[in-house]
């Protein structure tokens, strides 16, 4: 499949992968990330596209189950390597209580869509700019101020409640 020919098909069949998505996650911004990834992989096997007797049918399975996954898969357990250094200052009393918003801060970042996490966890802890995660991961700078944004404004959001 050409590529004009892929453009066309993903601009028809889009609305459709969305909605299929926001059907089982019940949130935009994730049913949003969830087509993006369907049609990446679409992208990705565009070759063998033509075999199928229905790429809108295929499209649909994949993003229900990558939807389906990902809200099966929504708390991701901190691996001990990217776990955040205290910094003891003043009192235990100061100490402890650091520790504690700390504790609550990873726990959020778990519960974060996978993307959102990664992003978030290489600008923050690791310290990389945008440029450079987006030269890792291997997508948009665009896509990863996105993700940064959708990130911050989900713990945000947990922070408030």
């Amino acid at each position: 499949m050409e590529q004009k020919e892929f453009e066309t098909l993903i601009r028809r069949i889009r609305p459709r992968l969305h909605s299929e998505a926001l059907r089982h996650l019940l949130d935009s911004d994730e049913a949003e990330d969830v087509t993006q990834e369907a049609v990446l992989k679409l992208w990705a096997m565009r070759q063998e596209l033509d075999e199928y007797r229905s790429v809108e049918a295929l499209a649909i399975v994949m993003t229900k189950r990558i939807a389906l996954t990902r809200k099966r898969t929504r708390i991701i357990p901190l691996s001990d390597k990217q776990e955040i250094e205290i910094q003891e200052s003043g009192t235990p009393e100061t100490a402890i209580i650091s520790r504690e918003e700390e504790d609550r801060l990873l726990k959020m970042m778990s519960i974060l869509p996978d993307a959102q996490q990664t992003v978030l966890r290489m600008k923050h802890l690791d310290g990389l700019e945008t440029s450079e995660i987006a030269h890792i991961i291997g997508c948009s700078e665009e896509a990863v101020r996105q993700n940064l944004s959708r990130a911050r404004r989900r713990i945000m959001q947990m922070f408030i409640k």
